[in-house]
């Protein structure tokens, strides 16, 4: 069809205010400084799991086992790149891993990063909750902890936040607060939301600075991305998979607009300074800006950054892509600018 004649037909389909009616069509990766690493997870093909439908317990552990047993076995690989050790603590009585860089800057050796990872609230268990943290110790240079909650299906909410509270509580022991930051993606990023959340309104010390990247601030099927990037986004698809699925567990039945799950519907007031990262096709855009638009409507300090033609979270999708460093690059700059503060 002709652009002339296109045009016209879209333009009596939209004739109208309210809904936008698009037509069917294809999208190209980008290029345009875009490095061929993240070309290729723009261009990839959708997850064998993205509507994975699991009907019980044992069915939830299959899928969340097989996905990990990837994970796990590229992180020696990545450890050893990366310059970092892990080892397994309990911190706060809760299970958690310590990763150290082998080289540290002379200013991080007070400071302290409290990780939270993603995975839908699903997955990820265990060592394959690490690559995140292992990316922020190896890029940035810091000491991090990293959480490794309890998750569904034996344990819904509020277990997650109980055992990410747990640790901070202890961590805050560890080091000055000031030194300290949270940081997390997708879930992570919501969790880390969360805690801040939970730690005012318990009357905790509150960390230096905060990293959501990415974060699912909203468990509802709530904000524009969520349909304008649906089928757009390779990594998530649609909040009508396995994503909404894994809402509805972790909830076990509560309110998906409670700001402990859905953190976008609390008070921002008194927030750290937090840094933000999203990209152009991610489901969870739309997440990422409204989350730092209300940052900012609040009086913080909030930074945005934005990665053409990404979608959910592929800023940590290869180590060796230029935008992975660049992207842990620049919350390891965010921290070193406002912790100690």
């Amino acid at each position: 069809m002709r652009f002339d004649q296109l045009a016209r037909t879209q333009a009596a389909e939209n004739s109208k205010p309210g809904i936008r009616h698009a037509p069917a069509r294809d999208i190209a990766v980008p290029t345009y400084e875009v490095s061929p690493e993240a070309q290729a997870l723009i261009g990839g093909p959708y997850p064998p799991h993205m509507n994975a439908d699991p009907q019980n317990a044992a069915e939830w552990k299959e899928l969340i086992n097989r996905r990990a047993a990837l994970i796990v076995a590229a992180l020696p690989g990545l450890q050893e790149k990366l310059g970092v050790t892990v080892q397994p603590a309990v911190i706060g009585g809760i299970k958690a891993f310590i990763v150290t860089p082998r080289s540290m800057p002379e200013a991080n050796r007070n400071r302290l990063l409290v990780h939270v990872h993603g995975g839908g609230y699903v997955f990820q268990p265990g060592e394959a909750a690490l690559p995140e943290a292992v990316m922020m110790a190896g890029f940035g240079g810091f000491k991090v902890i990293s959480v490794d909650y309890r998750m569904p299906p034996d344990f819904p909410y509020p277990a997650a936040m109980d055992d990410a509270l747990a640790v901070w509580k202890a961590a805050a022991n560890m080091a000055d607060p000031k030194n300290m930051a949270i940081f997390g993606t997708s879930t992570g990023g919501g969790m880390t939301l969360a805690m801040v959340l939970r730690a005012k309104a318990e009357g905790l010390p509150l960390p230096g600075a905060i990293a959501p990247g990415t974060p699912w601030s909203d468990l509802t099927d709530t904000g524009d991305t969520y349909q304008s990037n649906e089928w757009v986004d390779n990594v998530l698809v649609s909040w009508n998979g396995w994503l909404g699925r894994a809402a509805k567990l972790y909830a076990a039945g509560h309110d998906l607009r409670d700001p402990q799950l859905s953190p976008i519907y609390g008070d921002f007031h008194g927030f750290p300074p937090t840094i933000l990262t999203s990209g152009t096709r991610d489901l969870f855009l739309s997440n990422t800006v409204r989350t730092h638009r209300k940052l900012r409507r609040a009086g913080v300090d909030a930074e945005l950054n934005v990665y053409e033609g990404q979608s959910h979270a592929q800023y940590m999708g290869n180590v060796d892509a230029p935008e992975t460093r660049e992207a842990f690059t620049d919350i390891a700059r965010f921290f070193d600018a406002h912790l100690g503060k």
